[in-house]
């Protein structure tokens, strides 16, 4: 079994050498030709929708021309052409160095959106959810990552064109967080961690308060609390459950 795994990882080890020598190979094939020349292939190879082709002209520019007129517009096409080919590793650590680098670029505002939507597809999975799974339940780093990255957004550059739809994807993600503070919830009621599910409950109503779940936050606090005899605590999520949903016919 041991000696499986130690060639397993061998041959993944060398299928990324190959992939990597196998990248470069395409880049060493590109005509050297003029930086603008150069760039207005990638331009228009990338408005065709050929994404990886156009990473290898990108790529190839920068590294003929590192510091040419066409460097950094190379590099905010890079960040776009990662995130359609899915690579959020290479996205993610291109958008990380052209703020390192360029801390005051007037286009600091669409890096700064582009990390959020590439972190937000990061927390993503396209196969569960084209079959309905709910994924809530996966680990939320990389959703808040991206809340905050919206929150940039909106806080540093309210005018920017990218500002009204990074607030629309932070209601998402908010309402995408609340829920799965309720999934855990669920997950301690079936446990009989009752105290543990009302404190989730609590959770979602202080800081998601206007999402749709802080209903069933409250019916979650009221059965823990009623369960747990806090009966006190219990009339007071009753008391705010009447005054927030008049049509709840649950208490």
């Amino acid at each position: 079994m041991i000696k499986f795994r130690k060639l397993s990882i061998l041959i993944m080890a060398g299928a990324l050498a190959a992939c990597s020598s196998s990248s470069d190979e395409q880049i060493q094939k590109i005509p050297d030709r003029s930086a603008q020349a150069l760039y207005q292939d990638a331009k228009e190879t990338l408005e065709a929708g050929l994404h990886t082709k156009a990473i290898q002209l990108l790529t190839a520019l920068n590294s003929r021309y590192p510091f040419g007129p066409f460097s950094k517009q190379a590099q905010l096409d890079l960040i776009y052409a990662y995130y359609k080919v899915g690579d959020v590793a290479q996205a993610t650590a291109t958008i990380d160095r052209f703020v390192r680098l360029n801390p005051n670029h007037p286009d600091l505002d669409y890096v700064t959106y582009m990390r959020g939507v590439v972190n937000m597809e990061a927390s993503e999975n396209a196969f569960q959810e084209f079959f309905g799974i709910d994924r809530a339940d996966r680990d939320a780093s990389t959703v808040r990552e991206s809340f905050k990255d919206f929150q940039k957004v909106t806080q540093l550059y309210p005018d920017s064109k990218y500002a009204a739809d990074a607030k629309k994807r932070m209601a998402f993600l908010l309402n995408k967080l609340a829920r799965r503070e309720l999934m855990i919830a669920e997950y301690y009621t079936n446990r009989g961690a009752h105290l543990a599910a009302a404190n989730r409950g609590k959770y979602v109503l202080e800081n998601y308060p206007n999402s749709p779940h802080v209903e069933q936050a409250l019916e979650i606090m009221i059965e823990s609390y009623g369960i747990l005899g806090l009966n006190d605590l219990k009339e007071d999520a009753i008391e705010a459950l009447k005054l927030n949903f008049p049509d709840n016919d649950e208490y």
